[in-house]
């Protein structure tokens, strides 16, 4: 009989990974709201190196993410995710003690080598049953989401009492905490082999490449960071100008991010009932192209800033939320974490690129010119999300299938496909697998178990 809720086992693992990517994540997120106005004490400070330094890490991050995601499935998951937050905490260290914002750099840089989301992942879905994996990847999902969250609001109530040396020492005691939280409280386990839902897979990487619909959803992951790195850029002293001091830009950000949350619930509800996420989607990107454009009337508006910011919260949380799960619908049976690796790569670059192109901007065309860059950015998006369209429905599971030759492996597809609900079906041989992707209103279950139970039994 299926169990329809996690088991302890599943629940400490997916509460304990939740915990330990949150605070590695709040921490690479704290200086966020704050290192515009922090930074101009260095020596060589400028609206440049400022860029540079809030998006440093994403570029370590993109270039090791499927890397290290790989040598996980070698080595063993938590090797890899220790010493992650190891060189994670050493990063931290070099930014506390930097004299220059070349060295903050370095420091964030540094931080962003320890490149573990797949290793977590991966390590969550070996601990968690096919049916329960979705629960467990929510509960860590939405923990990234409120470490980003937090970071708004404690990054200026800390750094109003420790400064920026402080925040980056904070961010250090965080991934000692990572580290006991990970050897104390996540379940140990034997890795097998790689779990294409979590991990990704060499050769499936260039095939995905060139998928249109992932290809969309790469390039909106990482027009999307860019924006939110580059606007970063500039919010704080925006908000200096408008009459907020430093250490209260946390009681800006409490209000308009639970205002924004509050306007973006009822719009996932609403795009989750008919099937009409990308039509949601494209209409969050206009959110965000009304909110920027918005920016123009605010100048030193602490009202026009408010409204601004809670549109683009709206816009920014709806469509974080929902291109994870049109991906998931999207891939491919059998290669979402190749997919995923991709979408978190791009993530990871488009928030370099903002940093990078945001402090160049500001240093030469002012705020304004970041504006019509990240507009830039959304209209092309905007243009690109017509190429997309509504996915199935589906859900993915996997059956174990070993010791098949690859005609009967064939055949067992095609008897898979002609049952109720199964839209894919693709046996992968180094995982003695075939991964679905199933309607969970018309599939047959006992249909697929009797198909199973024919090939297992020899009949």
């Amino acid at each position: 009989m299926t169990q329809h809720s996690l088991n302890k086992t599943e629940r400490k693992a997916a509460f304990s990974l939740a915990s330990v990517f949150g605070i590695r994540m709040l921490g690479l997120f704290l200086i966020m709201p704050v290192l515009a106005v922090y930074a101009q004490a260095y020596p060589d400070y400028s609206p440049l190196l400022v860029g540079v330094a809030l998006g440093a890490y994403g570029l370590t991050q993109a270039i090791l993410q499927i890397p290290l995601g790989m040598a996980s499935d070698r080595i063993g998951r938590k090797p890899v995710i220790i010493g992650g937050l190891v060189v994670f905490i050493l990063g931290s260290i070099v930014a506390a003690l930097a004299d220059s914002l070349i060295m903050v750099s370095v420091g964030r840089a540094l931080q962003g080598v320890g490149a573990i989301a797949a290793a977590i992942l991966a390590l969550a879905a070996d601990l968690s049953r096919d049916e329960q994996r979705p629960k467990v990847m929510a509960i860590i999902g939405m923990c990234i989401g409120l470490a980003f969250a937090i970071s708004l609001v404690v990054g200026p109530l800390l750094g109003g009492v420790i400064g920026l040396s402080g925040l980056f020492w904070f961010t250090a005691a965080t991934g000692v905490l990572g580290i006991l939280v990970l050897v104390m409280s996540v379940p140990d386990v034997v890795t097998t082999s790689a779990r294409r839902e979590s991990l990704p897979v060499a050769s499936e990487l260039k095939k995905l490449l060139k998928h249109k619909q992932l290809w969309c959803l790469n390039t909106g992951i990482f027009v999307l960071h860019a924006i939110l790195t580059a606007w970063f850029v500039t919010i704080p002293t925006q908000l200096q100008s408008a009459g907020f001091e430093s250490q209260t830009h946390a009681w800006f950000y409490l209000p308009t991010l639970a205002a924004s949350v509050a306007l973006m619930v009822p719009m996932i509800i609403r795009s989750s009932r008919n099937n009409s996420s990308v039509q949601w989607l494209r209409a969050s990107i206009a959110i965000l192209i009304l909110s920027l454009a918005s920016v123009f009337y605010a100048g030193n508006s602490a009202v026009w800033l408010v409204v601004a910011l809670v549109v683009f919260f709206t816009g920014f949380n709806f469509i974080e939320a929902s291109l994870p799960s049109l991906l998931t619908r999207i891939a491919p049976a059998g290669s979402k974490g190749s997919a995923s690796g991709i979408y978190s790569t791009s993530q990871f670059l488009g928030a370099f690129v903002g940093g990078v192109a945001g402090g160049w901007v500001l240093q030469n065309y002012q705020t304004s010119g970041i504006v019509v860059f990240c507009l830039i950015l959304l209209l092309c998006w905007f243009v690109i999300s017509f190429l997309m369209k509504n996915p199935e429905s589906v859900t993915s599971l996997s059956v174990s299938t070993p010791n098949l030759t690859k005609d009967k492996a064939v055949s067992l597809s095609e008897q898979l496909l002609t049952v109720a609900g199964v839209k894919e079906a693709r046996w992968v041989e180094d995982d003695q697998a075939t991964y679905l992707k199933v309607d969970k209103k018309a599939y047959d279950e006992k249909a697929v178990n009797e198909l199973l139970g024919a090939l297992r039994t020899g009949e």
